[in-house]
């Protein structure tokens, strides 16, 4: 399950989030590598680092030291989930633990469109 701690309802340094309870889900993450003989950064701060910058905006060069990573580790690792599937894995793991206790609320949805122009004789 995704928690969020830290200060209430800003979006900055001090809102941290973390998973707890990994064990009960299959979000397992791939397994990293050192590949210059640097010290691997723990995949929970990275986690932390990458949902900071996916829910408040932040371009991926401006992420905080705080976290204690750097961008491009973030950015790396970030790419490497979205490759291996996890973040839909985890969605479906939160719907999965919060639809059985009725903590989903179905009445409303958001549904999000593009729509694109095309030219009727496109050469």
């Amino acid at each position: 399950m995704i928690v969020r701690y830290g200060c209430g309802s800003c979006a900055g340094p001090g809102t941290r989030w973390a998973v707890e309870d990994c064990r009960a889900t299959d979000t397992t993450v791939p397994a990293q590598t050192a590949g210059c003989g640097r010290v691997p950064v723990a995949d929970r701060k990275v986690f932390t680092a990458v949902v900071y910058v996916l829910t408040s905006g932040c371009a991926w060069r401006y992420l905080p030291p705080t976290f204690g990573t750097s961008p491009a580790t973030a950015h790396r690792r970030f790419a490497a989930w979205t490759r291996a599937g996890l973040w839909r894995r985890l969605h479906r793991a939160v719907l999965d633990e919060l639809g059985p206790r009725g903590a989903l609320d179905w009445t409303s949805a958001i549904t999000d469109a593009a729509s694109v122009r095309t030219k009727r004789r496109a050469r």
